[in-house]
């Protein structure tokens, strides 16, 4: 994987993705959007988006883990959340970091939004990744 973070464009490392990433692979392996509920549909973190967005991407892990990949495959993320506001970005930006270390960012888009498929959910992440 390839990651492209021009100067020319903003520095979006520092929130804990990438501006550009390309890769080469033999597999495609895409994730619904994942939630911070558990197996038994128990919500994670409720109201706490650092938390939410925590589980929701352990479960993005476990979705890829069933089809042999993992994190690092990862090469887009789409991040939906809800009635979002500039000053949670640390949140988000913390759970990625922790999520994709430094180097590892893959490309990301947010995208704020009026609700989820539950009304409860603050964040929903669905992922592109290619496999080796």
């Amino acid at each position: 994987m390839t990651r492209g973070n021009p100067g020319a464009l903003f520095n979006s490392t520092q929130y804990g993705f990438s501006q550009a990433v390309s890769a080469i692979g033999s597999r495609i392996v895409m994730t619904s959007g994942q939630v911070a509920w558990d197996a038994d549909e128990t919500l994670t973190g409720a109201g706490d988006l650092y938390a939410e967005t925590s589980k929701s991407l352990e479960n993005v892990k476990i979705a890829l883990a069933s089809l042999d990949a993992r994190l690092a495959d990862v090469v887009s993320l789409r991040i939906y959340i809800v009635d979002y506001k500039l000053e949670e970005s640390d949140l988000i930006s913390r759970a990625l970091k922790e999520s994709f270390p430094e180097g590892e960012e893959p490309a990301a888009t947010w995208i704020g939004v009026n609700c989820l498929a539950n009304p409860d959910f603050r964040i929903e992440i669905e992922t592109m990744a290619v496999v080796p």
